[in-house]
């Protein structure tokens, strides 16, 4: 039988021959929680996967079961992290957004939690850069997952061009709504009737 690609409880595709069961979707996110908790703790240096194994209560081989490396596995706890904060954004309208609170969704909010985690944003963001194959793959989930929050966030109309569309996303994450810091500039989503 030729295997399938399974998309794991993260999001990262690895091949497999058949998905994960519910008690290995445990394991793997005891897995991913251990890693994350050590990043917490001293960044990526301190994610050693013997640590992950003893901190999941798993054993060596699971950990490499799931993941191919350290980078791999931290990749996928980015994927995670992202997947929480996109769960946790209100949507702009529709189901689940307050009555009378129309408006584009909010990540802001999400990022600074990111900022008040430096050890841990500096360890999954190392693993960014490896070229590990499955690092790779959940790189490019992270990106489909930054594009699907910025799209929402944006609201309609969307800027057509994407380099306009990251400018002014970045200024947003940078200057906050309304913000162009002290130069003013164009302001962010919500705040603004049409795209420049």
């Amino acid at each position: 039988m030729e295997p399938v690609l399974a998309v794991n409880l993260l999001g990262c595709s690895r091949r497999r021959s058949r998905p994960l069961t519910r008690a290995q979707q445990a394991r793997r996110q005891r897995v991913v929680d251990a890693a994350m908790s050590l990043g917490l703790e001293g960044g990526y240096e301190a994610v050693q996967m013997r640590d992950v194994a003893a901190r999941a209560d798993v054993a060596m081989g699971t950990v490499y079961r799931y993941f191919t490396s350290k980078d791999h596995l931290l990749a996928a706890t980015l994927v995670h992290w992202i997947e929480l904060l996109d769960s946790r954004t209100i949507p702009a309208t529709g189901p689940g957004r307050p009555p009378g609170r129309a408006g584009p969704r909010r990540p802001r909010p999400g990022f600074a939690a990111m900022g008040r985690q430096p050890r841990l944003v500096a360890a999954v963001f190392t693993s960014l850069s490896s070229p590990d194959l499955a690092a790779v793959g959940c790189q490019q989930q992270i990106t489909r997952l930054m594009e699907g929050i910025i799209t929402r966030a944006i609201g309609e109309p969307q800027p057509p061009d994407p380099s306009e569309r990251a400018r002014i996303i970045g200024q947003c994450l940078v200057f906050g709504p309304g913000g162009g810091g002290s130069t003013g500039g164009p302001l962010c989503p919500g705040s603004m009737t049409s795209w420049p």
